[in-house]
């Protein structure tokens, strides 16, 4: 049990550092997804002008 204990401390403590990192970097995703977007529909109207 005591094993089963420090191995639950030595895995949970990393997976919850990833999981935290990746609702955070969700957030900046959806802002760079949505400013690649910007600049393509800008490059596309200058192309067209």
């Amino acid at each position: 049990m005591d094993e089963m204990l420090k191995i639950v401390a030595n895995v949970g403590f990393p997976i919850a550092v990833a999981a935290w990192l990746l609702v955070r970097m969700e957030q900046r995703m959806e802002n760079l997804t949505a400013a690649i977007a910007e600049l393509r529909e800008a490059i596309i109207t200058m192309n067209e002008s």
